[in-house]
């Protein structure tokens, strides 16, 4: 849920940073919208499933945000480094906005690899196990009224 609100939060410094007269056209904005909203959505959707102890929706999340997503996020500043940009160079340019914008970034990529690494622990595993048997046919325990 943090990985998705640091991106809502993203889309919404996007729009700002348009509507104060940043380089960003608003054609790009309305593709960016219009591919971030349904993710996020969908990733929210995916989540709930996932909390419901389906373990179809954490290889989903892993696979699609946490491989997929993550990709989206760093292939930028990827980008940037191996054009010779250095980070002291990028700060030093930065403004107020891209300083708020990379600290999301940075929030958002950590709350997906966290997320990741959370969602696999001996804990969850255990969890995801006894929800697949509270779902199994003719099982009696607790909680099978899901």
């Amino acid at each position: 849920m943090t990985a998705v609100a640091a991106g809502v939060f993203e889309a919404a410094l996007a729009v700002g940073r348009y509507l104060a007269g940043g380089s960003d056209s608003a054609a790009e904005i309305a593709v960016g919208l219009a591919v971030r909203l349904p993710v996020f959505t969908a990733a929210l959707l995916v989540a709930l499933h996932m909390r419901r102890g389906h373990g179809w929706a954490r290889t989903v999340l892993t696979l699609g945000l946490g491989v997929v997503g993550t990709a989206s996020m760093v292939i930028e500043p990827i980008q940037a480094l191996a054009q010779g940009r250095t980070l002291g160079t990028e700060l030093a340019e930065a403004g107020a906005m891209d300083l708020l914008f990379g600290a999301s970034r940075a929030t958002h990529v950590a709350a997906v690899l966290s997320a990741v690494v959370l969602m696999f622990l001996p804990a969850a595993n255990d969890y995801f196990i006894r929800c697949r048997a509270d779902r199994a046919p003719g099982s009696r325990a607790p909680g099978n009224a899901r």
